[in-house]
């Protein structure tokens, strides 16, 4: 059980740095990706620090917002 809880405390942290690189390398700002994917700036900012859990519709819209696969948001970069 332990161990499923650090497994998920990686998933979130993976998705928020993935989220906030290819927000960044498109050049957009919280702010205007809240504004596509309709999601608040509060709430994107806390997903790109791992403090939020995201649904699976969430992961979806964020990666339509920015034009990639909802894969590439839960892909390890390395």
């Amino acid at each position: 059980m332990l161990r499923q809880w650090f497994l998920a405390m990686d998933m979130r942290k993976l998705v928020g740095e993935n989220c906030a690189r290819i927000r960044k390398d498109r050049g957009l700002t919280q702010e205007g990706l809240s504004e596509l994917c309709g999601l608040s700036q509060q709430y994107l900012s806390d997903l790109e620090r791992g403090k939020r859990n995201p649904t699976i519709v969430t992961i979806y819209e964020i990666a339509q917002a920015l034009e990639v696969s909802h894969v590439d948001l839960v892909t390890p970069t390395e």
